[in-house]
């Protein structure tokens, strides 16, 4: 067999040494780039030694290997083996190839890590971080491929040695080897990436037991033994398997990044064999978009490849042939069999031949341009994240620094948090969230279960007091659960008062962290498990929280009440991780009998971890203290038998392990008797001064605070559930009003208890004749108007762009990002972000809230969309398009418009392509760009038609319909609207003029002329970013100067099309459909100062109104 081996390896070996000369610029992978590895990361070790074979390691998502499907575990071994069940003991040792088992070999040699040389970890990682870093590599080579794994199976060699027999060899003394194996799996398919660092190969050949000779390494998959009585010996395939092609693993690629070689290991395709990734065959399949009179492009034509004779198929996923032997195979075609190209003097690449033996020479074979595909959705294309990219990931009280080895966020000033979260300091917090328990009481074998109860706690944040209820709790557990103060301590410990130098838990997490605790109660079987989840602030401004009880507790009976003293506890700090333990007493006093009441003492022990994710970019953060101390100076807990309501009410600060009174905790500000205003911080100054602060929505001198306005709906709020720091449930047959996010009553208001619903005026009266039956909603219009943006208070030259906002642009089968700072282009930056090259991409919108890419494609035709955060793009609209080529978006409407220029008209549908309605199908000819005016709830969009081209406008639902521009048109292709300036812009390519005006008023500008061939642009404030179809650029334009300031031209010099701007914050406004869509029941169209509400064209009519 292994001389079989040596005789495979050889064509391999020149298309490794070839690719290895053909390489193009960029390093070697670094060690750093590796997948995260080590007992930090979830890793098992494999036991040190000499042939050692893991334990199976169970799989919770299966993988897929050559035909089979459903693989539960993997063992892992010394030797440089993923194997696909347990492997017998006499083929542990090397030199047994290919193995009766399946086999993943990255580097299969006799390796040893005897007596500490080096380690072998090995885990399952579901994480998105993970499971995206692995999408990434594999969409690197095969980027006509979707794949997004949940699961990926990670195991390191790291700094493993040879094992050399009874002579050993004095030139691999001290050599030691790093490399990294990967299997990732989705529910259809599964992947294999072998990374090799720079410098982690250091030996290539091992001492081999069997042959007693070295011997080199091989790289290699093999199906295993097949058949259930008479076997035979499964497809195998050969990579790598003598010294060049094994000391090239480092320095040559087949997915385009240096050291990192992917694989195809399990789907229908790899039936036969695993089939390798090869970039170079990623050729551009989009036929050119022609000049205006094009023909709508249904189906891809493939290139006449009568002049380029392939010497060797090269077998393609599915194709039928099948091979036992040893045997290299070949880069697989794209999904439509598409040949190479004529050859061109640019660009010569190897391609290495389907081979069966005897073998054939190797054949260079000439190709048209290659491209280099980008990564498919990623936060950024290197290992290291910027703020350029990731500013959302930061609150917008926040700023975000770049560090050499990535980003951080920190509060700015007046607020508190971890910069992911933050809060304005001293403000009341409100915490909300759920809770399920299954909780025995006393030697009850019944457990008492509850589902979905409420919890809601109430913060003074300036005295670190918290008051915590959880509502509809069963008597038969209510009282029982008194002594339980830390299911709201923890709420105590996160806004707890900072001594100097020291953090709440709200300023170490944000809100953002996972805590158990366990509860053991002495003289008492069993123990009591708390879990809690909490997940931030959520869209209201409200803290979330959810709560899990299991296990026993000791009886308490019926009436009685339960007291705590103050106490401390320490917390115990390391990176991520808080933990603190302690005892706790309580005293239970009974109800009342003959006059006494009798009361008994009770303790239990109390421990808890809290597990969480920090910032280690930021090498000038100082370190937290190691030990803090939680002290909480009152506790109240009480249990409301009529209501079942569980409250816990507790005051807290956190400082320093006391050892008697220093005179720092005799600061008013830390032992709560400053006087400070509710809605104001203390600060404390110098011994006992302090001064109090009202907290950002409130005024006054700290003493007194008003929140600066406070409205009907509000007022009115409070003083039906009371503002006593908890939310009290409704009792039956009370109304409560819902006021939206400004304050401001809802247009539609519901009584909880009777289901009916109405419409109210602004002060909340009920608008005569708008009632409904129970179950139905009306139609109801916003009680106020939304603030009409009347343009910026300082000039549109110095608007400043949101940090982290980039330029999308669509270059025929993909979509770029360039990212901006300030105006310029950071070209540098550039990336792919979607690589499709069965698609013919045209226009292009952003959402800004989802912070979601829509586009439109001719080539199916189609109209899609992706996450910039990652995941699977789909189809959202397919059936009953023509040639859809323009697209806009109402971010505050939630709607997207598109125009088709085969079909001659306009249509609207909501974000995830439903509810479809034709808004114009008459008087267009060749409509293309289209543009809206969110706040004003206008439309815009461009007819090149040769014979009268015109620009167009109505309001969003298709009413007032009008001619903007007619005169001097030639062919208007892309156009803007800039919500700063109000300003409405187009760039025609019959005139070669870029120009603008206001709608609404007279006259309009040309702000440049000359121009090439301008297709699509984009703007915001003084500066617009165009594409042009001679120059293959993005043009950057200067308004204020009417100058070309900056041009970018991709490394694919093929044509671009759309362009838009994500903007990682969107623009200030409002319209009639930003809340509740409009009290419409399907879709809300806004109009200047109203909106209209509008049926589906697929719609019957039943449950749908419309109504202006």
């Amino acid at each position: 067999a292994l001389d079989a081996m040596r005789r495979s390896g050889a064509a391999w070996t020149r298309a490794l040494l070839l690719q290895l000369l053909l390489a193009g610029p960029g390093g070697c992978l670094s060690r750093q780039e590796l997948f995260p590895f080590g007992p930090g990361h979830g890793d098992q070790e494999l036991e040190a030694g000499d042939d050692r074979v893991s334990p199976a390691l169970e799989l919770r998502r299966p993988l897929r290997f050559f035909d089979k499907s459903g693989i539960d575990s993997v063992y892992v071994t010394t030797n440089g083996i993923i194997a696909m069940s347990e492997p017998p003991a006499k083929e542990i040792s090397p030199g047994f190839f290919p193995p009766t088992f399946g086999a993943v070999a990255p580097f299969l040699a006799d390796l040893d890590t005897t007596d500490g040389l080096g380690k072998v970890y090995y885990r399952e990682d579901l994480s998105p971080s993970v499971t995206q870093l692995a999408a990434e590599c594999v969409q690197r080579g095969f980027p006509e491929v979707p794949f997004q794994p949940s699961s990926v199976v990670v195991v390191t060699w790291e700094s493993v040695a040879p094992y050399q027999g009874p002579s050993k060899d004095p030139d691999q003394e001290g050599k030691r080897n790093t490399f990294q194996a990967v299997l990732a799996s989705s529910d259809s398919s599964s992947y294999a990436i072998f990374l090799y660092p720079e410098d982690g190969l250091q030996f290539y050949t091992t001492f081999s037991k069997k042959d007693e000779s070295q011997v080199p390494a091989v790289v290699a998959f093999s199906q295993g033994a097949q058949g259930l009585f008479w076997k035979s010996e499964g497809a195998y395939n050969i990579f790598a398997n003598d010294r060049e092609s094994i000391g090239n693993l480092a320095k040559s690629s087949n997915s385009g990044q240096q050291g990192v070689w992917v694989f195809e290991i399990g789907s229908p395709a790899t039936a036969s064999g695993v089939v390798p990734s090869d970039v170079s065959l990623g050729l551009d399949d989009g036929a050119e978009y022609d000049d205006e009179d094009y023909e709508p492009v249904t189906q891809l034509d493939l290139e006449d490849n009568s002049t380029t004779p392939f010497p060797h198929e090269a077998r393609g996923r599915g194709d039928p042939d099948t091979h036992s032997g040893p045997r290299v195979l070949a880069p697989r075609r794209l999904p439509t069999e598409r040949l190479p190209r004529p050859p061109t003097e640019r660009t010569r690449l190897f391609q290495p031949p389907a081979e069966t033996f005897p073998r054939q020479p190797v054949q260079v074979i000439d190709v048209d341009e290659v491209e280099e595909t980008g990564v498919v959705f990623s936060y950024n294309t290197d290992f290291r994240q910027t703020c350029a990219n990731n500013r959302h990931q930061c609150s917008v009280h926040a700023e975000c620094r770049d560090f050499a080895t990535g980003f951080c966020c920190s509060c700015v000033a007046g607020y508190t948090g971890n910069g992911r979260q933050c809060v304005a300091e001293g403000s009341p917090q409100r915490v909300n969230g759920k809770v399920k328990g299954r909780v025995f009481v006393g030697n009850s074998p019944v457990p008492i279960v509850f589902e979905n109860t409420d919890l809601h706690s109430y913060v003074v944040m300036n005295h670190g007091r918290s008051y915590t209820a959880i509502s509809t709790i069963p008597e038969t557990v209510g009282y029982s659960l008194l002594p339980l103060s830390p299911v709201g301590g923890i709420i105590g410990w996160m806004f707890a008062v900072e001594q100097d130098g020291f953090k709440n838990g709200f300023s170490i997490t944000g809100g953002e962290f996972t805590r158990q605790a366990e509860v053991t109660f002495v003289g008492s079987p069993g123990k009591l498990i708390i879990k809690q989840q909490f997940s931030g602030i959520d869209e209201h401004g409200h803290l979330t929280i959810d709560t899990e009880l299991e296990g026993h507790v000791p009886h308490i009976p019926f009436g009685s009440s339960v007291h705590i003293e103050p106490y401390t506890e320490l917390y115990h700090y390391s990176r991520g991780v808080i933990t603190s333990s302690s005892s706790r007493e309580y005293t239970v006093t009974g109800p009342e009998q003959d006059g006494a009441a009798p009361s008994n003492i009770h303790a239990y022990q109390w421990r808890q971890t809290i597990t969480f994710q920090e910032c280690a970019h930021d090498p000038s953060r100082p370190d937290l203290p190691s030990t803090q101390q939680l002290s909480v100076d009152s506790v109240f807990v009480l249990y409301n038998r009529e209501e079942k309501i569980l409250r816990y009410a507790l005051s807290n600060s956190i400082g320093p392990v006391r050892d008697g009174s220093p005179d720092a905790l005799q600061n008013p500000c830390y032992i709560g008797t400053h006087g400070c205003d509710t809605n104001a911080a203390c600060r404390p100054g110098p011994g006992v001064q302090f001064t109090c602060e009202c907290s950002i929505g409130f005024r006054g001198d700290g003493r007194i605070c008003s929140e600066i306005e406070k409205t009907r709906c509000q007022l009115e709020r409070e003083h039906i559930l009371g503002t006593a720091g908890v939310m009290i449930p409704q009792r039956p047959g009370l109304f409560v009003p819902e006021c939206d996010e400004h304050g401001h009553y809802m247009p539609t208001q519901c009584h909880g208890s009777t289901g009916q619903c109405w419409c109210v005026d602004r002060d909340g009266r009920e608008l005569e004749g708008t009632r409904t039956r129970p179950g139905m909603r009306p139609p109801c219009l916003s009680t106020v108007a939304p603030p009409i943006h009347q343009g910026p208070s300082v000039p549109t030259a110095v608007i400043p762009l949101p940090p982290g906002t980039h330029l999308l642009f669509a270059q025929t089968g993909k979509i770029e990002r360039l990212p901006l700072e300030g105006s310029s282009l950071q070209k540098t930056e550039a990336r792919t972000l979607l690589h499709a090259p069965d698609k013919v991409i045209i226009g292009l919108a952003f959402d800004c809230v989802d912070k979601m890419v829509y586009w439109t494609d001719i080539s199916e035709p189609s109209i899609g969309r992706a996450s910039l955060h990652g995941g699977e793009p789909t189809t959202i609209i397919r059936q009953d398009l023509g040639s859809p080529e323009g697209i806009a978006l109402d971010h505050l409407g939630r709607n997207i418009f598109w125009t088709d220029s085969h079909l001659d008209r306009i249509e609207v549908a909501k974000l995830d392509g439903t509810q479809r309605r034709v808004l114009f199908d008459t008087d267009l000819v060749n409509p293309r760009g289209i543009v809206t005016d969110s706040v004003q709830g206008n439309l815009y969009w461009t007819d090149w038609n040769r014979d009268s081209p015109k620009i167009e406008t109505s309001y969003m639902d298709g009413t007032n319909r009008r001619v903007l521009v007619q005169e001097d048109l030639g062919l208007p292709n892309g156009l803007t609207f800039d919500a700063y300036s109000s300003q409405l812009c187009w760039v025609d390519a019959g005139t070669s003029r870029m120009e603008c005006l206001k709608p609404g008023q007279s006259g309009r500008r040309k702000v440049l002329e000359g121009l090439q061939y301008p297709f699509a642009v984009t703007s915001y404030g003084k500066h617009l970013y165009y594409t042009d179809w001679k120059t293959n650029s993005v043009v950057t334009i200067d308004l204020a100067i009417s100058k070309e300031t900056d041009i970018f031209q991709p490394l694919k010099q093929t044509r671009l099309y759309g362009v838009t701007m994500a903007l990682s914050q969107c623009p200030q406004g409002h319209n009639y459909c930003s809340v509740n869509n409009g009290g419409c029941t399907h879709l809300c169209l806004a109009t200047p100062g109203s909106r209209t509400c509008r049926c589906p064209d697929n719609t019957l009519g039943v449950d749908c109104i419309e109504r202006k």
